[in-house]
């Protein structure tokens, strides 16, 4: 996800476009499988020959038949088809799936394939922009430890939410749903607020590095721009699910309101108060900023939104994995525009404001169609 050009060894240089075409071919592996056993997919056999173009530009690259930068960008592109096609296919039912040995599950190749092909699209940016060997291993390391620094933010968040919930349990032997909704924010708060401030206290940064200022009315511009550029991009992607026939999956917030739609009374306010501000807070001033020390801004911020996806998974996690896949798409796009509103601003407060607002409309609808 660099975008700043370096001047590697042709040799390291080289190297990466070396593993991209092994990703690629993986990738081949894993989305052919199905095919090799009768199936009639067109949208996987598209998916296997835009996988076997990226293999043929990561090669021309490598032998020098083709720029690096042209190369890199077809790569990158073709792969991009292959995550969107494969996940399409997966959507509508085909796993592929292989039984592994004596083991009671298996592996959904299709699955596979559209996570290879998300690797191999990040080597082909890397690749186009110049990124050497050593450079992409710095990179994925670095997105690697931050991911898993938001899946451990996010239990840290929960098991403080559940001591804050023992005394509660020991005071009310029957808590209702509304109360367990305000004890979930409670402990969102102090949960998010002991993740970063050990994040702070690990790599001894200031206060400084908060991002939070004032408003300007450019501030206020970007707050507008981003409701409407959300809104626009959810409606649009909603026409595009329904015109083909793509599910999605339900969030588990829905799931309990129907049991309960007082919840959501709750979570209205508490969605400008406390989910966007202690989202934004974890996912964009302290990790998609500290993805700026290894990528390019706006590397940081496609970065940044895979890992903001990526920790989503659980909330959607009672539906197939076409469904997950399709709402974190949803999700990624939410995070693409509020990424790019905090890099632009550098002011925590706007992208916490247009999340919070977006997140509010959303549940007072879904209120409405439950009274």
């Amino acid at each position: 996800m660099e975008t700043t050009r370096s001047e590697p060894e042709p040799e390291t240089n080289g190297a990466v476009a070396g593993v991209g075409a092994v990703a690629a071919a993986v990738t081949v592996a894993a989305v052919a499988q199905p095919l090799q056993t009768g199936l009639e997919e067109p949208t996987l056999w598209a998916a296997a020959g835009l996988a076997i173009v990226a293999i043929a530009a990561f090669l021309a690259g490598r032998y020098e038949l083709l720029d690096s930068t042209v190369a890199g960008a077809g790569a990158a592109v073709s792969s991009v088809g292959v995550v969107v096609l494969a996940a399409y296919a997966l959507n509508q039912g085909t796993t592929g799936g292989v039984d592994v040995g004596v083991l009671p599950w298996s592996v959904p190749l299709v699955f596979a394939g559209v996570l290879t092909a998300g690797v191999t699209g990040g080597v082909a940016v890397a690749y186009a922009t110049g990124v050497d060997l050593p450079g992409l291993a710095s990179r994925t390391l670095w997105f690697g430890g931050l991911l898993v620094f938001g899946y451990v933010g996010l239990e840290i968040i929960q098991l403080v939410t559940g001591v804050l919930a023992v005394p509660v349990f020991l005071t009310l032997e029957s808590p209702t749903d509304v109360q367990l909704t305000i004890l979930t924010q409670i402990g969102m708060v102090v949960g998010t607020t002991v993740v970063v401030a050990g994040y702070f206290a690990v790599r001894e940064l200031e206060l400084s590095y908060l991002d939070v200022r004032v408003p300007t009315i450019r501030d206020a511009i970007w707050t507008v721009a981003g409701l409407v550029v959300i809104f626009g991009a959810l409606f649009l992607i909603s026409a595009v699910f329904y015109t083909t026939g793509v599910e999605s999956a339900e969030h588990g917030t829905a799931q309990q309101a129907e049991q309960d739609p007082r919840i959501l009374l709750v979570l209205i306010p508490a969605s400008i108060l406390v989910i966007g501000p202690f989202e934004e807070l974890l996912y964009r001033n302290v990790i998609q900023k500290s993805l700026y020390e290894r990528f390019s801004r706006y590397g940081a911020v496609v970065v940044g939104s895979v890992i903001f996806a990526a920790v989503h998974v659980l909330a959607y996690a009672t539906a197939g994995a076409g469904e997950v896949i399709a709402s974190l798409a949803v999700v990624f796009g939410l995070s693409i525009v509020l990424g790019t509103i905090y890099e632009r601003t550098e002011n925590l407060l706007v992208p916490s404001l247009v999340h919070g607002i977006y997140n509010a409309i959303l549940f007072a609808n879904l209120y409405l169609s439950f009274v």
